[in-house]
Parts: structure tokens; C-alpha cells; sequence
């Protein structure tokens, strides 16, 4: 054999194993990383679908992972930063544009436009604003959550009011009467702790007097923080709202010791199980009589971050999270963010009832945001909450120094 034979046959020889190897490489699975926080106590939506879509695609492998809640936000900043993040990451609705607006979350417009299963037109207002940054989706909605007004049908009954309080000012008055601070009774409960609890419950009363997160500083807000700090100081609140979370202050209302409680969709369940009484929801009192509505929204968004390096594949598993919407409610307890989900009927009259209530409050639910510095925002806002209830400085100087903390932030 001659040299050039041999130098042939080995180039052939070559040629074989490398087309070999790439067909071996083109057969093999794309790996994408998931992070939620799902799935830590029992099972949940991202845990669920993600092991679901790992088992129907055998293309695709899902490496999926548990991150505290407390931890989520430093853990992915870090892992992007490093160039190690996941593909996508399931993050809490007013955490999403510290990402999307540093470029850290990829820009989905294009392939939502092109999708035949994301939808932007089915979602509501405030969800879907959740996840845009400068008019672009980089996201979509997990699921979402909103707060309304739980009452105590008895306890209403026993003090002859007819029906939920429509305003405010009604409500602190159906409170007066309601209360009985001598036997730790009270009218009612929330929590205005200061966390990004309280101001999930404060904010809406900002938004529904007209102003928003970049404009505390309103007469409105200013008013109910003063109805609030009275109801407080003459035991017509429970005394420890300052300290009590949501799900704290919950349980004050299920155990009988109020007759109102600003609580979210989540506690439902709960409530079914633990109230040995007759209860019912109704929407969020507004400012003025037939005022503008506002409620918070809670909930997660789903988004692919940008250093992913397979994009086509995160997106059909975005897809498929958003083909299981359907299940989130009657599996997970969880409301839908989007409209034309059929919610089946749980034989409970009463859940059934509360859930319609939730539907219609979470038309009227915005987004904490969006904006990337939100932490510094909140701190703002439940810092003057709580400054004005403890009657530190009146509620007025109090959103005032909140509104200046927060032009610092913007500006």
C-alpha cells in the first residue's frame, strides 16, 4: 500500500468517526436547568410540570432545582454573573425587572408572536405588565394571587350591618361597632408589618386613591393611614397588626377573634378547615363611594435567562407550563393570571363563591412595580406605614418622607 493510500484511507477513517460522533451528539438530550421554589413541602407547579415535560420529551432532559424563596434572587444574580445561571427560573412578579431590565432575562416578543400557545391578549392587566420592561415580554405569567375583604357573616348579622363595608370610612365605622376589645374581640385584622407584606397590603389603598408606586404621597392614602392608626389606638383592630404577617392575622380571623380580615386567595383552604363559623368575601372597600378599585398581585412569572444556550428548547417548556394553566386552580389551589380558564366547580357552594369573588378583585390587581430597584421602593413604603401607625409622625409627613426616599430611587 502506498503512502498516499494510507494517508487516504486514514483521512476516511476520520470522517467515519466524526460524522459518527456528531450523529451520537445530535441524538443526546438537551439538558435545561429549572429553578423555582416549588416542590420544598409538598408538590408544586414548577416541580409537577417540569417532571412531566422531562418524561413526555425524551430529547429534552430537566435538571430541576429547589431555591428557598429568601435566597432565589441573590442565588440566580450570583449564577448569572458567574455564567452559570439556569435556563429558566421562576421568579416572584416584582422581582422580574431587576432582571428584564438589566438584559438578564431574554427577550421572548418575537417568539410569543409566533407562538400558537402564548397568547399576550388573554392575560389580565396587571399580570402581563408583570413581566414587560420597555414594551417588550420577556416572560409570562405563572400564576397570580390577589388580596380581598374575609367577613364574618354571624358577627355581622349579631351587630344588624347589612352586608361588607363599600368604603373606608364604612368599614372603620362597621369596625367601632363589631369590635369588643375587653374580651379580645376586634374589627377587624391585616398585617402591616414591615416587610414586603405590608406594603402588599398598603399599596392598593396608594393605587385606589389615585396615586401608584412612584406617587405615595396622596390624600387618600394619607386618610385611610389615619382611619387605620385610630382603629389601632382604640382596640378596634387587632394590637398586634405591626408585627403579624398575612398568614398570622389569618388565623386571628379563623380562630373567632375578628370580624374582618385582609387576606388572599391562598387562604382559602385553610379557612374551609378552620372557621367554625359562616363567612364570606367581598372586594376591597374603596376610598370614596364607587371609587376606583386596586388590589395587590401576588404570584410568580416565568422567564428564559439570557445566557441560556438553548433558547428554541426553554421556550417549548414555557409553552407547556402555559398549556397546563387550566390545572392550577383545581390541582395547586392557585388563581390563573389570564382569562377563558374554566374553573370546575368544587362542591363546596361556598369555595365556589369565594373563588368568583377573587376572579372579579383580581381585575382590578397591579403590579408592585414594575421597576428594578422595587426593594428599595417597598422599604419606603412600609417603613411611612408603620411610622404613621405607631404615631411616630402623621400619616401625612409620613408618605411625604416616603415620597422623597423614592424620587431618590427613580431619579
Amino acid at each position: 500500500m502506498t503512502i498516499q493510500r494510507i494517508i487516504n484511507s486514514a483521512v476516511t477513517a476520520l470522517g467515519l468517526v466524526a460524522t459518527a460522533t456528531m450523529a451520537v451528539a445530535q441524538n443526546s438530550p438537551v439538558t435545561l436547568q429549572v429553578w423555582s421554589v416549588d416542590g420544598a413541602k409538598e408538590p408544586g407547579i414548577a416541580d409537577t410540570f417540569s417532571a412531566e415535560f422531562d418524561e413526555q420529551n425524551p430529547d429534552i432532559n430537566i435538571e430541576y432545582r429547589i431555591v428557598p424563596f429568601d435566597e432565589l434572587v441573590n442565588e440566580t444574580l450570583r449564577a448569572y454573573a458567574a455564567g452559570n445561571a439556569p435556563d429558566i427560573v421562576s421568579f416572584d412578579n416584582p422581582d422580574f425587572p431587576l432582571f428584564s431590565s438589566r438584559g438578564a432575562m431574554l427577550d421572548l416578543t418575537d417568539m410569543i408572536a409566533e407562538s400558537e400557545v402564548i397568547n399576550p391578549k388573554v392575560y389580565l392587566e396587571g399580570p402581563l405588565n408583570s413581566v414587560m420592561w420597555d414594551g417588550k415580554i420577556y416572560g409570562v405569567p405563572k400564576y397570580a394571587n390577589t388580596i380581598a375583604l374575609y367577613y364574618n357573616v354571624d358577627k355581622f348579622a349579631e351587630a344588624g350591618i347589612d352586608g361588607p363595608p363599600a368604603t373606608w370610612s364604612e368599614l372603620a365605622k362597621d369596625a367601632a361597632k363589631l369590635a369588643d376589645p375587653a374580651n379580645g374581640f376586634y374589627g377587624l385584622t391585616w398585617s402591616a408589618r414591615g416587610n414586603e407584606e405590608g406594603t402588599f397590603q398598603f399599596l392598593p389603598i396608594i393605587q385606589m386613591s389615585g396615586g401608584g408606586y412612584d406617587d405615595v404621597n396622596t390624600q387618600g392614602a394619607a386618610e385611610v393611614l389615619g382611619l387605620m392608626k385610630t382603629m389601632i389606638e382604640q382596640g378596634h383592630a387587632s394590637q398586634d397588626v405591626l408585627s403579624m404577617g398575612q398568614w398570622d392575622s389569618t388565623g386571628t380571623f379563623n380562630s373567632g377573634n375578628a370580624a374582618m380580615a385582609i387576606s388572599g386567595d391562598w387562604e382559602i383552604t385553610r379557612m374551609l378547615k378552620e372557621a367554625d363559623f359562616e363567612w364570606s368575601l367581598a372586594l376591597l372597600p374603596t376610598i370614596e363611594e364607587g371609587g376606583k378599585r386596586s388590589s395587590a398581585l401576588g404570584g410568580f412569572n416565568w422567564g428564559i435567562m439570557s445566557n441560556t444556550e438553548h433558547p428554541k428548547e426553554a421556550f417549548r417548556l414555557l409553552e407547556y407550563f402555559v398549556q397546563q394553566d387550566h390545572r392550577l386552580t383545581p390541582e395547586f389551589g392557585r388563581g390563573g393570571a389570564r382569562t377563558g380558564l374554566e374553573i370546575p366547580e368544587t362542591g363546596s357552594k361556598l369555595k365556589d363563591a369565594t373563588l368568583a369573588t377573587f376572579r372579579e378583585q383580581m381585575k382590578y390587581a397591579q403590579p408592585r412595580g414594575p421597576h428594578p430597584e422595587w426593594q428599595k421602593i417597598s422599604k419606603a413604603i412600609y417603613e411611612a406605614m408603620q411610622s404613621a401607625l405607631t404615631g411616630q409622625v402623621s400619616p401625612g409627613d409620613a408618605l411625604s418622607q416616603a415620597q422623597a426616599t423614592i424620587d431618590g430611587v427613580l431619579n
